[in-house]
């Protein structure tokens, strides 16, 4: 005869959380942040607000007996006016660091985006709940993986047994940050991504930083990363420099000498890897701005299509190929002081070859498949770099203020 679990609800704390820098505490549960509110509070664009508010990386860890775990939350759905609708964001199950499950959850709220006006309209939902059963019965480390690009509002947590918090299991800490490729955009699931992917290949803890948009150089990022306790340190820059117009050569070789000073501010002598752009055909010898091309919109195959004209170069406008050069020029220059800065070209992670065999859907972003491939490639050639291994390194200590 089969009868109900008799449920044990565990208040949802920091403790039991891995990847978020903030938990906001909400009238009906908690809101993982992966910038704090300090940050949040030094920029208004919408983007970074949902960038930031998608947990990519994000993950619930705790050590139980429990065969049955039930979830409760408040996803938020991005519809956009004219495409069909999206798929409900993915939960991956591990259990003792192995596949072990994957669940969805229906309903929620609602955020409508017209890509042609750039209007969003929120709109309130009702909850869901996800359930995983028949889990092993013996003492075992389980990992709920949030949607890693869905917002994600945590109710309730409740299992058949006890829970604790995973204790510190001596990993190294890599944090990683970046644009939507690092933050997943097109990933299958939360632990597809290919940040995710290289860090269980590598054995280390993963806070991923991948923000949609938003990797711009910005001020309060650094600091974020500044304040954050790591053992590894990943910057993956360019491509949202060059999407979104932002600077010019002139500001950009500062700023991003400025983001790396703040950064060691914190870190003075963590590895740190500066990672130049994946190839992208769209933006190699082009500048932006780019724009979606909305035509098949209605289909739901979204591309975009560069804005610049390559003779803006001149005038000091970033494509990826001169940010490239730049980002290579600035890691020599600083690394003969600074012997525990690293570089990457981005193109060893995806370049000429992989572009024809596993192309951009949409121009910009990389498939499930691609995600798969830039994952093992960042394991096999970033954690091998002398100094960047994570064997290698001592474990962190909260950096200074």
């Amino acid at each position: 005869m089969h009868t109900e679990p008799r449920w044990i609800t565990t208040p949802l704390t920091e403790e039991l959380l891995r990847g978020a820098l903030d938990l906001e505490r909400t009238g009906r549960g908690v809101l993982p942040h992966r910038l704090p509110a300090r940050a949040r509070a030094q920029c208004a664009d919408g983007q970074l607000a949902l960038a930031e508010s998608q947990p990519s990386g994000v993950r619930l860890a705790f050590r139980t007996r429990a065969t049955a775990v039930e979830l409760d939350t408040l996803p938020t759905k991005r519809v956009y006016v004219g495409a069909p609708p999206r798929p409900d964001g993915v939960y991956d199950l591990l259990v003792d660091g192995l596949p072990s499950g994957r669940a969805r959850v229906a309903g929620g709220n609602t955020l409508t985006i017209d890509l042609a006006t750039g209007a969003a309209e929120h709109r309130p939902g009702p909850p869901g709940t996800l359930r995983f059963t028949d889990l092993p019965d013996r003492v075992k480390d389980v990992e709920i993986w949030l949607p890693h690009n869905e917002t994600t509002e945590l109710l309730a947590l409740r299992t058949d047994a006890p829970v604790e918090p995973v204790p510190d299991r001596g990993r190294a800490v890599w944090l990683h940050h970046g644009s939507s490729i690092s933050h997943g955009s097109d990933a299958a699931s939360p632990t597809t991504t290919w940040p995710a992917l290289a860090a269980r290949l590598a054995g280390v803890e993963l806070i991923n930083l991948g923000l949609s948009g938003s990797a711009l150089l910005d001020p309060f990022t650094a600091r974020a990363i500044r304040d954050t306790p790591a053992d590894l340190i990943s910057l993956k820059i360019g491509i949202n420099l060059v999407n979104t117009d932002l600077m010019r050569l002139r500001a950009f070789t500062p700023a991003v000498h400025g983001f790396l000073d703040t950064i060691r501010e914190g870190h003075p002598t963590t590895p740190l890897l500066v990672v130049s752009p994946l190839l992208c055909p769209l933006h190699e010898d082009t500048p932006g701005p780019s724009a979606p091309d909305l035509g098949g919109l209605g289909t739901g195959h979204l591309r975009f299509v560069a804005l610049g004209d390559p003779a803006e170069r001149a005038a000091g406008k970033l494509t990826l190929g001169v940010i490239r050069d730049e980002l290579a020029r600035i890691v020599a220059q600083r690394s003969a002081d600074d012997p525990h800065l690293h570089h990457l070209d981005g193109r060893d992670l995806y370049g000429e070859q992989d572009f024809a065999e596993l192309p951009l859907p949409d121009g910009l972003h990389p498939d499930a498949a691609a995600h798969r491939r830039i994952g093992e490639r960042f394991a096999e050639l970033a954690f091998s770099l002398d100094g960047f291994a994570p064997g290698s390194v001592p474990k962190a200590t909260a950096p200074r203020p």
